[in-house]
C-alpha cells in the first residue's frame, strides 16, 4: 500500500542554510541570490528547468542567468555542467573545512597553546558579539585562528583590524585579508606598532586630500596612485610641503601622471634630500649644469667644423693634363 501525501505549494517552505546567509550571500550580487533560491526551490520539488525557463521565470536575461551560474560555481555553491546543476551541501562543506586531525603534543606545548588559545578565544568571542550579533558563522572561527598564525597579530590588533574594516567597507573576508596584508607589510604586530602606523596613516590621508585638491582631480585616487602617495609619506617620510614641489613641476607637462611625479620624488629620496631647502639647491644646481652643457654643445659647430684644403693653380692644371 502506497501512502502519497500531497502538500499544496501554498503551505510549503524552501529552507535556506544559515551558512549561505552568513558566508556566501554577502559576496554575491542580487541576481546570483535569486538564481540560488530558485535552484533550491526546484531541487526540493525535483523539477527541471532550462536556462531559458530560468530567465523567463525570474525575469532575467539569459546572459545574466549564465553569469549567475558561473558566479555560484566559482564560489563553490553549486557545480555547473552542460547536462545540469548540482547543488553542494553547504553544511557538509563547512564541517569538512572545520575538521582537523588531532595530533599529540608535549605537556609544555599543551600549556602554551592553552594560554594562547584562551586569549584568542576571548578576542574571537568579542568579535562575534560586537560585529556579528553573537551569530558568527563557524568558518569565521577557523579563519580568524588562521589569520593569527599567518599575520602574527596580537589579540588587540586583530580586534582593531575588524573594527577598521567594519568602519570602512564592511566585513568581507577578501577585504579583511587585504587590509591585514597591508598591515603585515608595515610590520604591525602589536598595539604599539598599530599606534605608530595610525599616526602615519592620518598624515597620509591629509596629504592625499591635499594632492587631489591641488591637482583639481574630480575623482578619488586609484589604488595604484594611493600606493605612490603612501610611499612618499610613510617610506620617504616627506611632508606635503616637499611633495608640492614635485606637483608644481607638472604644470609644464601636457599629460602629467603619478609615474612622473614619483620619479621626481624618488630621485630626491635617492640623493638623500630631506628638506625643502636642500631640494631647491639641488634643482638649481641641476639647471645650471644643464644650461652649461647646452652652451658647450652650442659652441661646437655641427657642420663644416673642418679646415678647407687650399689648392694652387699649378696643382689644378697638372690634374687637368693628367686627366
Amino acid at each position: 500500500m502506497l501512502f502519497d501525501s500531497y502538500k499544496s505549494i501554498l503551505y510549503s517552505d524552501t529552507l535556506v542554510p544559515d551558512i549561505f546567509i552568513t558566508e556566501y550571500m554577502p559576496l554575491m550580487d542580487s541576481n546570483s541570490v535569486k538564481v540560488y533560491l530558485y535552484c533550491l526551490f526546484l531541487s526540493k520539488h525535483n523539477k527541471k528547468a532550462s536556462t531559458e525557463e530560468f530567465a523567463k521565470n525570474l525575469n532575467m536575461d539569459i546572459a545574466a542567468v549564465k553569469q549567475s551560474f558561473a558566479c555560484l560555481d566559482n564560489m563553490g555553491v553549486l557545480l555547473w555542467k552542460e547536462n545540469g546543476l548540482y547543488l553542494h551541501d553547504l553544511k557538509e562543506k563547512e564541517i569538512k573545512k572545520m575538521y582537523r586531525l588531532k595530533t599529540t603534543s608535549t605537556p609544555q606545548e599543551a600549556i602554551k597553546n592553552s594560554e594562547k588559545n584562551k586569549k584568542r578565544n576571548e578576542i574571537i568571542s568579542t568579535i562575534n558579539n560586537t560585529f556579528f550579533q553573537g551569530v558568527m558563522s563557524p568558518s569565521w572561527y577557523t579563519d580568524i585562528d588562521a589569520w593569527f598564525d599567518r599575520f602574527r597579530f596580537d589579540e588587540d590588533v586583530m580586534l582593531a583590524l575588524f573594527q577598521y574594516c567594519f568602519d570602512q567597507k564592511g566585513l568581507s573576508k577578501p577585504y579583511i585579508e587585504k587590509v591585514a596584508e597591508s598591515w603585515k607589510s608595515r610590520n604591525i604586530k602589536n598595539s604599539f606598532d598599530l599606534d605608530n602606523y595610525s599616526i602615519e596613516y592620518e598624515k597620509f590621508k591629509d596629504v592625499r586630500k591635499s594632492i587631489v585638491k591641488k591637482l583639481k582631480l574630480n575623482r578619488n585616487l586609484t589604488e595604484y596612485e594611493e600606493k605612490y602617495v603612501e610611499t612618499w609619506v610613510m617610506d620617504y617620510k616627506y611632508s606635503f610641503e616637499i611633495i608640492e614641489l614635485a606637483l608644481k613641476k607638472t604644470t609644464s607637462k601636457t599629460n602629467p601622471n603619478f609615474n612622473y611625479i614619483h620619479s621626481i620624488i624618488t630621485d630626491w629620496y635617492k640623493n638623500e634630500l630631506k628638506t625643502k631647502e636642500e631640494i631647491l639647491i639641488y634643482d638649481a644646481n641641476r639647471k645650471k649644469s644643464s644650461a652649461k652643457n647646452a652652451k658647450v654643445s652650442a659652441a661646437v659647430p655641427q657642420k663644416e667644423n673642418f679646415e678647407q684644403r687650399q689648392y694652387d693653380d699649378g696643382y689644378l692644371e697638372s690634374l687637368y693634363e693628367n686627366a
